[in-house]
C-alpha cells in the first residue's frame, strides 16, 4: 500500500506528539525528514521500531532529551535542520568506490554517515564528506584499532557494519534505566546521552558511549561552569543542569523514577497516569523485553506492553499495574537467590553459569541489558558482552561494563579496571575470541564469554552469552561452549582481580 500522503508536522491535522503506533501522514513526513538526515527508512506513514530508532539516534545527535516522541522541539530541529541528502547506497556495493574520502558527495557519504550516527558519532547526514565527518572516521578508526586515515577503505567498512556488537542507544538520563548517578567506566545508551548533552553545552567529546577520562574532564567543566560541585559524578543536580533549556522530545522528559512499592505509588497504576512511578514502570517493562519511550507517561502502548507482561507471566491480563504485576516486574531483574550479589571475581563463574539454558528474547535474558543502560530485546542485537558485563555487575569484580568486546580487550592490555591479559587461564577468567585472526578484535566477528573449565593443552570450556544451543546448533542464549585456542581464530584470557 502507498503511504500516506505527507503533511507538515507543525500543522494543525498533526498531533503535539507523534509517537509510535501512529499510522497517518505526519508519519510519512516524519519519514522523509529523518531521510533526508540518511536514516534510511523505508516510508510507509508507519511509525513502527525502525522509526522509533531513527528518532531516537537523531535526538541523541542533536542534544534533545531522547524519549523517542517527535514533539515540538525535535519537530523544529528537523525543519531548521533539513537537508536534503541522497539516498543511502551500501558501502559495499559497486556503486561506491573503494576508499571514501573527505570531499566526496554522494549516497555512500550518506550510509557512511549513517552507519557512524549508529556508531554514536554527532554527524549530519547530509552526503557530504566534510571536515566533520573526517574527524569521526578517524576516531572511530583509532577506537577500533585501524589506520586513522581518514579513507573509509575495506577494513573501516567492514568495521562499520560490525554486527556483533551494540552501538549505545539513547535514553533520558533522568529515567529508570539509567543509574542516579553515572560515574566514570561505565558504558551504555546512558552515557552516550550524556556526551551528546555535554556537546550540546559546549564541550567536544566522543560520542563513544564509554565513560573514560575524556568524559570526565568534560563533566567537570561543566560542572564547574554551571556552580556545581565539580566531582565527575552525575546525579540529579548535574542532569537538571544538562536538560535546561533543552526541549524534551516530547516536552519535558521524563519525570524523576519512584519504586513501584513505595508509599509514593498507588495500589494500582492504571493507563492515564503521569508520574514517576510510570517512569519506573516503563523501565522495567523495557528491561522486559518492550521498547517503550521513557516519559513517565501511561498510554496505549504503555497499557499494551503491561498486558503483554501480565500474559507471559501468567498474571490476570487487566492492563493494571498491581502488587502481583510489581513483583513479576522486579523478580526476573534480580540476581538469582542462589548466587548474590558481591564476592569479586571468585563468583563470576557461579552467577555465570547460573543463567545457563536463558534463552535469547526471554524477560531474563533481556534484563541483562540494565548493566549497560540496554533497553532492546536481546533478540535485536549480539548481547555477548551485556551478558559479561552483567555478570560483572553482579559480583562487583569490576567497575567496567562495555557493549563492545574489543574494549574490554583494550581495558585488559592496558591493565585497567582490575583487568590484565592472563596466559593461564582460570575458571572465572573471560575469554574474548576474534573469529577473523589478527588478534586486533575489530571488524565485527567478535565473542566474549566466562570461562568455566581448562583441560589443559589448547581446550577449554566457556559460558557465554548470545551463542548457540549446542545439542541442537540453532537459536540463541546462555550456554556452555567447547573451546580451543588452537582452532584457527585468536583468543584472549582476561584476568579479573
Amino acid at each position: 500500500m502507498a503511504a500516506p500522503t505527507a503533511i507538515k508536522l507543525t500543522s494543525s491535522s498533526c498531533p503535539t506528539e507523534i509517537v509510535q503506533g501512529q499510522v497517518s501522514g505526519c508519519v510519512t513526513e516524519l519519514q522523509n525528514l529523518l531521510n533526508a538526515h540518511g536514516a534510511g527508512l523505508t516510508v510507509d506513514g508507519e511509525f513502527g521500531l525502525n522509526t522509533l530508532y531513527a528518532v531516537r539516534e537523531y535526538q541523541a545527535a542533536t542534544a534533545i532529551a531522547v524519549d523517542g516522541r517527535v514533539g515540538p522541539q525535535t519537530k523544529s530541529k528537523l525543519y531548521t535542520t533539513a537537508g536534503t541528502a541522497p539516498a543511502p547506497i551500501n558501502l559495499n556495493s559497486a556503486s561506491c568506490p573503494a576508499d571514501i574520502v573527505q570531499g566526496q558527495k554522494s549516497g555512500c557519504v550518506t550510509e557512511l554517515q549513517r552507519l557512524l550516527r549508529h556508531h554514536g558519532y554527532a554527524v549530519e547526514a547530509d552526503g557530504d564528506f566534510g571536515a566533520g565527518t573526517a574527524t569521526a572516521v578517524r576516531s572511530f578508526q583509532t577506537a577500533h584499532g585501524l589506520t586513522a586515515d581518514g579513507a573509509v577503505g575495506t577494513n573501516t567498512k567492514a568495521a562499520l557494519y560490525s554486527t556483533d556488537e551494540l552501538p549505545p542507544t539513547g535514553v533520558d538520563l533522568r529515567s529508570a534505566a539509567c543509574p542516579s548517578e553515572i560515574v566514570e567506566g561505565e558504558s551504555g545508551g546512558c552515557v552516550a546521552t550524556l556526551q551528546a548533552l555535554l556537546n550540546g553545552k559546549g564541550q567536544s567529546v566522543d560520542i563513544d558511549g564509554g565513560f573514560g577520562p575524556q568524559t570526565l574532564a568534560a563533566v567537570q567543566a561543566f560542572q564547574s561552569a554551571n556552580g556545581l560541585t565539580a566531582d565527575g559524578r552525575v546525579g540529579p543536580a548535574t542532569k537538571a543542569a544538562l536538560y535546561s533549556n533543552i526541549g524534551g522530545g516530547g516536552g519535558t522528559g521524563a519525570p524523576a523514577p519512584i519504586v513501584l512499592t513505595s508509599a509514593s505509588c498507588p495500589s494500582e497504576i492504571v493507563q492515564g497516569q503521569k508520574s514517576g512511578c510510570v517512569t519506573e514502570l516503563q523501565s522495567l517493562l523495557n528491561h522486559h523485553g518492550a521498547d517503550l519511550a521513557v516519559d513517565g507517561d501511561f498510554g496505549p502502548m504503555t497499557a499494551s506492553a503491561v498486558r503483554d507482561f501480565q500474559a507471559e507471566k501468567g498474571l490476570s491480563v487487566d492492563g493494571k499495574v498491581g502488587s502481583n504485576t510489581k513483583a513479576a516486574l522486579y523478580g526476573a531483574v534480580t540476581p538469582p537467590s542462589s548466587t548474590p550479589p558481591g564476592g569479586g571475581y571468585s563468583k563470576m563463574l557461579d552467577v555465570a553459569e547460573a543463567e545457563v539454558g536463558t534463552v535469547a528474547g526471554s524477560a531474563r535474558a533481556n534484563s541483562y541489558g540494565q548493566a549497560v543502560g540496554v533497553s532492546l530485546s536481546t533478540s535485536n542485537y549480539a548481547w555477548c558482552a551485556t551478558f559479561v558485563s552483567w555478570v560483572a555487575q553482579q559480583t562487583g569484580a569490576t567497575s567496567y561494563r562495555h557493549t563492545y568486546v574489543d574494549h574490554w580487550v583494550k581495558q585488559a592490555r592496558a591493565g585497567n579496571y582490575h583487568l590484565s591479559v592472563t596466559t593461564d587461564p582460570q575458571p572465572g577468567d573471560i575469554v574474548a575470541y576474534d573469529w577473523d585472526g589478527g588478534s586486533d578484535f575489530t571488524g565485527g566477528s567478535e565473542h566474549i564469554g566466562i570461562v568455566r573449565s581448562v583441560s589443559g593443552g589448547a581446550s577449554f570450556t566457556a559460558v557465554e552469552g548470545n551463542t548457540s544451543n549446542p545439542n541442537t546448533g540453532s537459536g540463541s542464549g546462555v550456554y556452555i561452549k567447547n573451546r580451543s585456542t588452537n582452532s584457527g581464530y585468536d583468543v584472549i584470557f582476561i584476568r579479573v582481580r
